[in-house]
């Protein structure tokens, strides 16, 4: 299954905030390619709003340049005001092959990553995860079907009520394991550095 997956906010604004965050920092486009492992030409086109970057690209480009893909992809929290998102204003930054997709419903400005994300999987869908930073950990709580969560080749199986906490520092993969839809929220905490050099 593919695990380039588009993300489908409005690609002007993620450049945009690739671009601050690059700027911020310093950096040159070489200077940034250097770090994240990605390509001069794909930042080229994301910093353009030409491109609609994977997940897998982002987080890179997140990671390299200490933001979260919060900071990328969603609006800033305003202070300590709340944050309220409607459902309308929600767009996938994923959609599986069979239909599925994944909404990041709300993240916090805190000194690390905390994201909260709803996840439906059609039966054939599966999303494949490189490894996460040390210290990185998801908490997944099955709504509805069956979910096939595969940790370094390990496969467990959760059924709907089910859920569970891991360390995401091995590749993993979600995949909808049975005939109807799999649907679960699954929180992400994402140690930042400290130090931003």
């Amino acid at each position: 299954m593919s695990v380039d997956v588009l993300v489908e906010q409005v690609p002007e604004a993620v450049g945009r905030r690739v671009r601050e965050a690059r700027t911020d920092r310093g950096w040159t486009l070489d200077d940034l390619a250097e770090h994240s492992g990605v390509s001069r030409r794909m930042i080229v086109n994301v910093e353009s709003g030409t491109s609609n970057a994977s997940i897998a690209t982002l987080l890179r480009l997140a990671t390299a340049l200490h933001v979260t893909l919060a900071d990328l992809v969603a609006q800033s929290p305003n202070g300590h005001e709340p944050v309220v998102t409607t459902a309308a204003e929600r767009t996938p930054l994923w959609r599986g092959p069979a239909g599925g997709s994944a909404v990041m419903v709300a993240s916090a400005d805190t000194p690390d990553m905390l994201e909260l994300w709803s996840w439906r999987l059609e039966p054939g869908d599966e999303y494949r995860s490189a490894a996460h930073r040390p210290g990185t950990h998801e908490l997944l709580h099955v709504v509805a079907g069956h979910l096939r969560l595969t940790l370094d080749d390990v496969v467990h199986d959760l059924r709907t009520g089910d859920a569970v906490s891991f360390e995401a520092v091995m590749p993993h993969s979600y995949a909808c394991g049975g005939r109807t839809a799999t649907r679960f929220m699954m929180t992400v905490l994402e140690p930042l550095p400290r130090v931003r050099p």
